[in-house]
């Protein structure tokens, strides 16, 4: 049986920073979690800084640590510093993606190589230094989309760079399950998030919040409690997608 707590417990979170990544963040440390947030950029070093302090003034602990999760190299520096520091990585999530609404027609190769770089490549090895790293009985969760079970145009990179990851989970979850590692992902409906109107007019914002319940997008705060959950007593849960979108698609 797992420890359905979070007291102690170590948690990385790529993308840690800002929207649904800096709510997990708060959230994590106020259960008792030590959180390691990763941010990219520049652009967001502030809002890690941000999100670091409001956890240090409520009692919590936790740092900040930037890097590319596109560069293998540095994923596992993120995993190496936290270990260094906590003795350990109990939690791995990964929020980080890159929406990109174009037919394929249109899709040159630089934006195919980004976007399946930072929606599949950076996801396999932060799975894979998730596998290195994390104690017995940890778990890995990644932030996946519901497009992946949507008949749509426009979206296959983004869907197809999000699917793969699918995949890389099922294996993951036969090859850490003997040390108690469960592996999951939690698929949103469009997020009600700064990420999701640029790619949208405002004719199919309408149209995606009358697809669920109340005529809603995906609130962050909704999806929160669902990784937390697989955290902690949801452990029995691994090699599987959990589509949290309000009615949004069947599956």
């Amino acid at each position: 049986m797992s420890d359905h707590t979070l007291n102690g417990k170590v948690a990385i979170i790529g993308g840690g920073a800002k929207n649904l990544g800096g709510l997990l963040s708060r959230e994590f440390a106020k259960k008792g979690a030590k959180v390691v947030i990763n941010f990219h950029s520049d652009a967001s070093k502030a809002d890690a800084d941000a999100t670091v302090q409001a956890i240090i003034e409520s009692g919590g602990e936790a740092y900040a640590s930037q890097g590319d999760l596109t560069k293998p190299s540095q994923v596992a520096a993120l995993f190496d510093g936290a270990k260094a520091r906590y003795g350990g990585v109990d939690i791995a999530i990964n929020t980080i993606g890159k929406v990109l609404r174009k037919s394929i027609v249109e899709t040159t190769e630089e934006e195919y190589d980004s976007m399946f770089d930072i929606n599949a490549k950076s996801a396999f090895f932060f799975i894979k230094e998730s596998g290195r790293h994390l104690n017995d009985g940890g778990k890995v969760i990644t932030i996946l989309t519901s497009l992946l079970a949507a008949f749509t145009d426009g979206y296959a990179t983004y869907a197809g760079g999000k699917a793969a990851v699918e995949h890389f989970h099922r294996a993951a979850a036969k090859e850490f399950g003997s040390r108690g590692i469960s592996v999951n992902a939690v698929a949103p409906g469009p997020m009600d998030t700064p990420f999701f109107y640029p790619a949208e007019t405002p004719e199919r914002v309408a149209f995606h919040k009358s697809m669920a319940m109340n005529g809603d997008l995906t609130k962050i705060e909704d999806i929160v409690p669902i990784v937390m959950f697989l955290a902690t007593e949801g452990w029995w849960i691994t090699g599987q997608t959990i589509f949290a979108n309000g009615g949004y698609t069947t599956r």
